[in-house]
Parts: structure tokens; C-alpha cells; sequence
């Protein structure tokens, strides 16, 4: 279970930060603005996502462009398939103005390995 001041005593306000898929279902949870970004391929997507995801391919020419028209003011949740692209995606969204970025350790298989919830 994630601490009542995960958000109130400051941790949200760390760059970047890895989670695991408790903490990223509870962000998700107590923040209904959160901005959930997959960054694996389109067919990656298609083949099952987190409810809510926004699909920004990391290896797509458009993925700064498509980072650019997100709030910064908004919290991040950033995933991909096992956790080395989220890595590099959370890295760019720093280096955009992101403020709070967090990065799930272990990407879409942890997420299900947890026995979360994933959308066809």
C-alpha cells in the first residue's frame, strides 16, 4: 500500500522515479488527471494497454512533438513492455519540463504479473 504522503511530503515532486505497478495503479487512482503514456509500438498497443493509455511510441519522429502537447503540470505515468524504453521516455520527459515523472519498474509485464487490469 503507497503512504497517504506519497503526494504530501513531497516524493511527487522527484524528476523521476520507478515504481511498481501498486504505486502506479494507486497514482492512477487518487489522480484521475494522470497522464498515462505507453511508449511501445503501435501493434505493442493494440495487443493490450492500461485503460487510459496514450500511445507515444519512444522510437517514432514524432514522440517530442507528441510529448510537447501534454499539461507539464500534470503528473506522468510512463510504461512500455519490461522497462528500458520507459527508462529513456522518462529521461526526454525531464529533459522537456516534466516535473513528475514516474516510470514503471518492469513495464506491461509486471503490471500483469500483478494481475492487473489490461485493455485489448
Amino acid at each position: 500500500m503507497l503512504p497517504l504522503c506519497f503526494f504530501a511530503c513531497g516524493e511527487a515532486d522527484i524528476p523521476s522515479k520507478l515504481i511498481d505497478a501498486n504505486a502506479f495503479e494507486k497514482i492512477m487512482q487518487i489522480d484521475p488527471s494522470a497522464q498515462i503514456i505507453d511508449v511501445r509500438t503501435p501493434e505493442e498497443y493494440q495487443g493490450g494497454h492500461i485503460e487510459r493509455a496514450l500511445n507515444f511510441d519512444i522510437k517514432s519522429s514524432d514522440f517530442e512533438q507528441n510529448i510537447s502537447k501534454l499539461d507539464k503540470e500534470k503528473v506522468v505515468l510512463i510504461y512500455c513492455g519490461v522497462g528500458a524504453r520507459s527508462a529513456k521516455a522518462a529521461s526526454r520527459f525531464q529533459k522537456a519540463g516534466f516535473d513528475r515523472v514516474y516510470d514503471l519498474t518492469g513495464g506491461l509485464t509486471a503490471w500483469k504479473e500483478a494481475g492487473k487490469k489490461v485493455i485489448p
